[in-house]
């Protein structure tokens, strides 16, 4: 069946639509031997090339792999930062003939769960704000929060770029000037839940995501890691969006051993990372 080229690639999970539109435009695929253009099709048995390397399609679709990733303050969500900066792609498990296309986006100051998939469908119905896909946050607020507070910003606040609002607003837990707050959005805006805080003249001291869609942060997987989904959590979220359900790669081979020394290395940074955040004890004085 011919399909647009950024779909087939897209499906087969080497990249999202709006990304192998930007290699089209770029001169940078080739469909046999010829320079692609926008709104060209193609099926998996052409032979279509990515900057000279050719992509494999004859499996592309009928699959779909998704990992939770706990993303830490301090990384960037692109594959190559200019400014030398760690990014969320850096630890990930190596796939063959396929990318991990991240689902939605984290500022570089918010934590917290990220999903990434080899499914760019997927990926684009999952992002797309017509599928009505929630997420929901925790959010540390410095300031005082009413009820009239929490109200407005159910409610609609104009920023910049429109009319943003939480579907729902939730004490969680603190006192005095620093409280926990959980709100819940059906898009995501650049640092929208920062700027409707900020819109209310408080400030947004800590953010982190706790879910996206059906799927909520396992509370086993420490900051900096990853785990995939198993076969029924990844037929929950297609059944989320309407999709239809695929398969889990099974891994064989060269690629099983790889990711299991990946896996390995990330047991030993948990086991750092718990170390880290555990308080030493302190020393007790001498009796004199």
């Amino acid at each position: 069946m011919n399909e647009r080229i950024q779909k087939l690639l897209a499906v087969a999970g080497v990249a999202s639509r709006r990304e192998v539109e930007r290699w089209i435009a770029d001169g940078l695929v080739t469909v046999n031997g010829k320079k692609a253009q926008l709104g060209d099709r193609a099926t998996r048995f052409d032979e279509i090339r990515v900057e000279g390397r050719v992509i494999n399609l004859e499996d592309a679709g009928t699959s779909r792999r998704v990992l939770v990733y706990n993303k830490p303050v301090g990384e960037v969500c692109t594959r190559n930062d200019p400014e030398g900066r760690p990014t969320v792609f850096d630890h990930l498990p190596k796939t063959k003939g396929e990318r991990w296309i991240n689902i939605g986006r984290l500022d570089i100051n918010t934590s917290g769960l990220l999903l990434f998939t080899t499914d760019g469908d997927l990926a684009n119905k999952l992002m797309h704000p017509s599928s009505g896909v929630d997420r929901e946050y925790a959010v540390r607020i410095r300031g005082d929060v009413d009820e009239a507070m929490i109200e407005r910003l159910k409610e609609g606040v104009l920023l910049e770029d429109g009319l943003a609002k939480f579907t729902d607003v939730r004490f969680f837990d603190g006192e005095g000037q620093n409280k926990w707050y959980h709100v819940v959005l059906m898009e995501g805006k650049n640092r929208e839940v920062r700027r409707l805080w900020e819109s209310q003249n408080v400030a947004v001291s800590r953010l982190k995501r706790v879910r996206y869609g059906c799927i909520f942060l396992p509370s086993n997987v420490p900051v900096g890691t990853w785990v995939e989904l198993s076969q029924r959590e990844v037929n929950d979220l297609s059944d989320l969006v309407g999709m239809e359900r695929k398969k889990t790669k099974r891994m064989v081979g060269r690629e099983k051993e790889q990711f299991q020394r990946v896996a390995k290395r990330q047991k030993v940074r948990q086991s750092v990372t718990a170390k880290r955040t555990t308080k030493p004890k302190e020393r007790q004085k001498k009796k004199i």
